[in-house]
């Protein structure tokens, strides 16, 4: 598709056929009715939309008539060059699928940008396998292991504030385990290959889990109604429910002070974790500034 072409189609139609790409690319497929739940337009048009994508990029987007459904074509070639922020906007949050153009700021705004981003490439391979819940087979380099290749069965995508990840169950390690996105080669869906219910995300025990946490303005630092301010705190507590299996990113990202004795120093600690013991159980609890693994496992009421 070249540029001349896309410019000679109207903003609304350019919405639309990014929209197809977006869905064909990291979903692995689209139907007439996704074109009309997300665009309010009739059937009739849907197709149009669809045949003209066809037609603009024909090694795309192949009909599947079993499914009944348009998905990857095995020649495809991204036709618009969307910025991985936005694609990740669009996976998690769902917004933000127009064509990727530039748009005039409301107002100034400056914020820090990321430093790393996915491959598009593989990100797109690893949501396919999420959606249409396969295995993807991968090449995975690991500061520990070096390079193996694994067989994962991923089920959601994690941002612990620097990186993102791929929650999936490991057929190497019989874990559910957290990957690295950026650390993927070569990744291959595995279509047709059957999925173990030991290896659903209902199975994850870290990923179920909720813990609930309550966080106070650090006992050290000064004007603790300051922090209340800022953290918009009742009654001077935060309380917070978080997945057992993103708990410890998060309390780092946000540099909670999580040692029993609130022991850490310095300005960037203006939280502390006023239970600990919270975190008991929790896989990723390591990854917490300060935090301690108890000798003993906690006696709460006979239960965990």
């Amino acid at each position: 598709m070249s540029i001349q072409q896309l410019a000679d189609l109207t903003q609304p139609q350019r919405d639309r056929l990014a929209f197809v790409e977006l869905r064909v690319r990291f979903i692995g497929e689209i139907r007439r009715q996704d074109l009309v739940a997300r665009f309010s337009i009739q059937s009739a048009a849907a197709t149009r939309d669809l045949a003209l994508y066809k037609n603009l990029a024909p090694g795309n987007i192949d009909y599947d008539p079993k499914g009944k459904a348009y998905v990857l074509g095995a020649d495809f070639q991204p036709v618009f060059d969307f910025p991985p922020e936005r694609v990740l906007s669009w996976l998690t949050q769902g917004f933000g699928d127009g064509e990727p153009k530039h748009v005039k700021a409301w107002m100034a705004c400056e914020r820090p940008s990321r430093l790393i981003y996915p491959t598009m490439d593989v990100l797109a391979s690893v949501t396919r396998a999420i959606h249409q819940e396969c295995p993807l087979g991968i090449e995975y380099h690991s500061i520990a292991n070096g390079c193996t290749e694994r067989e994962i069965v991923p089920f959601a995508l994690i941002d612990n504030g620097l990186s993102w990840h791929a929650r999936a169950f490991d057929r190497k390690s019989q874990e559910f385990r957290d990957f690295v996105i950026t650390r993927i080669k070569r990744p291959v869906v595995l279509k047709g290959q059957s999925v173990m219910s030991h290896e659903l995300r209902d199975q994850d025990i870290q990923w179920a889990r909720i813990v609930e946490l309550e966080l106070v303005p650090h006992p050290d630092q000064p004007r603790p109604d300051i922090t209340e301010m800022d953290y918009s705190m009742q009654g001077g507590v935060l309380r917070m429910k978080l997945r057992a299996a993103t708990a410890g990113y998060i309390l780092r990202r946000w540099s909670v002070d999580c040692s029993p004795d609130h022991s850490l120093r310095g300005h960037e600690y203006r939280l502390w974790l006023r239970d600990a013991l919270a975190l008991y159980g929790v896989a990723n609890a390591t990854l917490a500034l300060g935090y301690r693994v108890p000798t003993t496992r906690p006696i709460r009421g006979g239960t965990e």
